[in-house]
């Protein structure tokens, strides 16, 4: 088995294509917005690089994650 097959195999359980794309596009979303220095997967989990540390998560945990940072981030200040 080869390299690619061990991290499809990895992504199985977790993220479909559809969840994959949303996570990614979540992580470059978040990196835009400056709010994340890095993303991608790392030893079958998902790091993000916050506040100068390698955070790992799920690939669910990481979706949630992300998502939470994005929102606090684009709501206006009260």
């Amino acid at each position: 088995m080869d390299e690619i097959d061990e991290f499809e195999q990895d992504l199985e359980p977790e993220v479909d294509d559809f969840g994959y794309n949303q996570l990614n596009e979540l992580g470059n979303r978040a990196i835009a917005l400056k709010l994340i220095a890095g993303h991608g997967y790392h030893q079958g989990k998902y790091e993000l690089l916050h506040r100068g540390e390698a955070v790992l998560l799920s690939p669910k945990e990481a979706m949630a994650y992300l998502q939470a940072l994005i929102q606090e981030a684009e709501q206006p200040d009260g």
